[in-house]
């Protein structure tokens, strides 16, 4: 996607590493949003950091510049105090740079995980180019989660004589006192580190970052001048408009608001283009419960102080100066590898904004929503505050819609499962939903959630299932099973299924925050989905008799939900919303609207966006049927017919506004004419939750409404054009929002990807007809597969994949006459949509394993 003028305003675009905090490059080239210090860190600016770049001729300087653009107004200043620099009524803050020469144009081109800007002034005598990333490699986690943003930037001489250019990158040291600043350099790598002396290694405030460069011409400055007022700026401003390379300043004494500049230069031909890199690397190890601290309770020096973990970073790299190296000495790998998998993507044969809403927030994993614990376990936000997390815990009910973890980093995923079940389960089953940092910490009261506890359920099947590991599944699987029985076990307080007959009649708590009574097709499609699971995975731990168990309820339970709860458009709720008793029976009074006489916070005979949910997960786990298939496509197009607004210019909106004026979305809940609206209904009603927009669409993609559901998806994504929002930025519970990484199963529907690791199975079903192709991952490789009217082709990009079995829709009708992995042929016999091989295939990395068609007769 490119983005130009005022389409740049609002770009934010996140480099860093999974669970190691971000760097944001602005649309305009500024760096702002400064979350490297183990917290979201909103719309700030670490001091004056930028880079900039100066033309000189001989001993003359032609040009000089940030490497920025034009700030976009408003011009007042944007915070509501201030001093003599920066603050409303003082203009903009120094800090941004648009008190010196920027570029006079910027075209932003984002397609994670690469931002390339190009920067164009008619004074400055060539075109400078800046590529910013930072390593996403699906599977490689380790150098997914490298705490450092990467930056070339590339010079063009677009004059008739050589020239050289200058390219700098200026850091302010963002320690709070006793700053020190140091050069180095060593095998071809110059860095400076900017550190502080005032902090033990075990201080939540330690740390440290570097920026570096393999560039062979360096010079730096340890030091800017130390002044008061505007001093320097001034002078730096002074130093690098001068010809030649910087002249070092260094200071003895700590202070603080130090900034340091590291400085490349390459001579470049006329016509000819050269490039630099850099690295900002940090390194802040030490981490703590800040939004709700726990203090030490030994008899140690740490008594009273807040208990503290590590970073899984930490672990890998002793100080940022480390990991700045390894990023330089590993560039071209791991940049090669990220490339490799942004083609991949990038050439999936999906409409534009199919790819954009996918890749786009993949981005949440390298923001402050992410962090890894010490021995690399993944933990989520919901989202992000300005200055701090937002919701904690890995909420279960918002990360059952995030998506691209388990594919693209299912050990990440898969130890979210572990971490969940060994620290949220009580002993009867019953599971909060929000684990506590650090961790062993007392789990509280919270109530039990149905969608994230049934959830929970799902998404250990569907681990399962990619990984292939069942030794792995039999570790969780007493805690599994133990969590589904808590539906009817007689300890459960709100009595889910206290009559044990497969639908949920209680008080169930859902991801909307409050709770629902009674039965309706959203939680207990969790449940029947959960025992369908539970099903499966006790037949392979060998338990028949609770696989027959499970199933039986699970039939009961479906065919009850299809003949009671379906109107004959949707499925609604059955509840007597004027039925005092309902809530009285559980001590809820806060749920009865005295007023109206009428309960509160329900859906009764309204449209929801989640209805079926249910099915949407177990599409994208091989489940099966959850609904009837005919009465849940028309519960799809029911939403598609009413929750899906074509405007909101005078639609009425108490909550939360995700979506304006002429601004199309789906929302959460809508009651058709003719249907009663409770007064106070269900929360968020109103709103569009951009995940549950995502999750629908896929969904109606998968059951056949392939229009429709790329409609709903392209609306979403235009509501994040660069002007309005940030693309790399969709929120909804604060920023970074964990539920938007339901677009990566806009991916898998749209291919029809279906997969069994235990058996080794994978299957491509496109809903488009014509050549097709897409991007695919999996635990142990990834890689693309193209599917035509004569043969499908499998590639491994990355990775090993076991195949015993290949599936696709392309095949009906048609028989195989070879199926070939280079020139080496393999047998095979004809299995269900597919073949399956005599003996397993290993398909290793650049591997091709091949398909093709026969018009009469197939060959082995």
């Amino acid at each position: 996607m490119k983005y130009r003028g005022e389409k740049t305003k609002e770009i934010s675009f996140p480099l860093g590493g999974i669970g190691a905090g971000c760097i944001g490059i602005a649309g305009d080239g500024r760096l702002i949003d400064w979350e490297i210090c183990n917290k979201p860190n909103k719309n700030s600016l670490n001091g004056f950091s930028h880079f900039a770049v100066k033309a000189e001729d001989g001993d003359r300087v032609l040009d000089t510049r940030v490497l920025a653009g034009r700030l976009k107004p408003p011009y007042s200043g944007t915070s509501a105090t201030g001093n003599h620099s920066h603050g409303f009524g003082f203009g903009p803050n120094r800090a941004t740079m648009a008190g010196l020469p920027n570029f006079g144009t910027v075209d932003f081109s984002g397609e994670y995980p690469f931002a390339t800007l190009t920067f164009r002034d008619r004074k400055f005598p060539g075109t400078v180019t800046m590529t910013a990333w930072s390593p996403f490699i699906p599977l490689n986690d380790r150098d997914s989660s490298i705490p450092a943003s990467f930056f070339e930037i590339t010079v063009t001489n677009t004059g008739k004589k050589a020239l050289t250019y200058t390219a700098a990158c200026t850091m302010r040291n963002p320690l709070p006192e006793n700053t020190v600043n140091r050069h180095s350099c060593a095998e071809g790598i110059s860095s400076i580190k900017l550190a502080s002396t005032k902090y033990a290694a075990d201080d939540v405030a330690f740390g440290d970052c570097t920026v570096a460069t393999d560039a062979r011409d360096t010079s730096f400055q340890e030091y800017w001048f130390r002044g008061t007022w505007f001093d320097n700026l001034g002078i730096y401003w002074q130093d690098i408009t001068r010809p030649g390379a910087f002249k070092d300043r260094t200071y003895d004494a700590p202070a603080k608001d130090d900034h340091a500049t590291l400085a490349a230069r390459i001579s470049v031909a006329p016509g000819k283009t050269e490039r630099v890199r850099f690295v900002i690397s940090w390194n802040f190890p030490n981490c703590t419960n800040y939004w709700n601290p726990e203090k030490c309770n030994c008899e140690g020096e740490c008594k009273d102080k807040p208990r503290t973990w590590k970073n899984y970073y930490a672990a890998l790299f002793g100080d940022s100066t480390a990991s700045a190296r390894y990023s330089l000495t590993q560039w071209q790998r791991m940049y090669d590898e990220t490339r490799k998998f942004k083609d991949a993507l990038f050439g999936s044969t999906l409409p534009p904004a199919l790819i954009d809403a996918i890749s786009a927030n993949l981005s949440i994993l390298k923001s402050p929503t992410c962090l890894r614990l010490e021995n690399g376990e993944f933990y989520g936000w919901e989202g992000c505050y300005g200055n701090a997390g937002c919701c904690e815990g890995s909420c279960t009910h918002v990360w059952n819609y995030a998506y691209a973890l388990p594919f693209l980093f299912p050990k990440l995923e898969r130890s979210m499962r572990d971490l969940n079940y060994r620290f949220n389960q009580r002993e009867d089953g019953g599971m909060v939903f929000r684990i506590k940092l650090p961790l062993g910490r007392d789990r509280g009261a919270m109530r039990p959630c149905a969608d994230g506890q049934f959830g929970d359920v799902i998404k250990a099947y569907r681990d399962w299932k990619i990984c292939g590991d069942t030794e792995w599944l039999r570790t969780l699987w007493p805690a599994v099973k133990k969590s589904i029985e808590f539906a009817w076990a007689p300890t459960n307080e709100d009595a889910w299924d206290a009559d044990k007959d497969g639908v949920l009649e209680g008080r169930q708590h859902h991801t909307l925050d409050m709770e629902l009574f009674g039965p309706n097709s959203w939680l207990t499609g969790f449940y029947l989905a959960a025992l369908k699971a539970g099903s499966e995975m006790a037949a392979a731990m060998g338990e028949d008799a609770t696989a027959k168990e499970y199933r039986a309820l699970f039939e009961k339970g479906k065919a009850w939900t299809d003949e009671h709860l379906f109107n004959g458009t949707y499925y609604q709720q059955d509840i007597g919303l004027k039925d005092r008793s309902i809530v009285e029976k559980f001590g809820a009074l806060n749920y009865w609207n005295d007023e109206h006489k009428e309960m509160k916070y329900q859906i009764g005979e309204g449209s929801s966006i989640d209805q079926v949910l249910a099915q949407w997960h177990a599409n994208l786990c091989g489940l099966g049927d959850i609904f009837d298939r005919k009465k849940r496509r028309s519960a799809l197009r029911s939403i598609y017919r009413h929750n899906y607004k074509r405007s909101f210019a005078d639609y009425v909106n108490p909550c939360r506004l995700y979506s304006v004026y002429d601004e199309k979305g789906v929302v959460i809940c809508d009651w058709p004419e003719g249907t009663y609206k409770p007064v106070v209904p269900v929360p968020y009603s109103e709103e569009t939750f951009y995940g549950c927009e995502y999750s629908a669409a896929s969904h109606m993609i998968q059951e056949g409404l392939v229009d429709e559901g790329i409609e709903i998806a392209t609306e979403v994504r235009k509501k994040f054009d660069g002007e309005k929002r940030n693309p790399w930025n969709e929120f909804e519970c604060g920023s970074n929002y964990a539920r938007s990484m339901a677009s990566y199963a806009l991916l898998n529907a749209m291919s029809g990807f279906e997969y069994d690791m235990t058996k080794g199975m994978i299957e491509f079903s496109p809903r488009v007809k014509g050549t097709f192709r897409t991007f695919w991952s999996l635990d142990g490789a990834w890689g693309t597969a193209e599917l035509s009217s004569a043969a499908i082709a499998l590639t491994v990009l990355y990775g090993e994949l076991k195949l015993s079995t290949i599936r696709s829709s392309v095949l009906a009708g048609k028989k195989v006459s070879a199926a070939l992995v280079g020139k080496r042929p393999l047998r095979f016999v004809p299995a269900d949509r597919g073949i399956q091989f005599d003996e397993a295939l290993q398909l290793k990395a650049s591997e091709v394993c091949v398909i093709r068609f026969a018009g009469k007769k197939a060959k082995r």
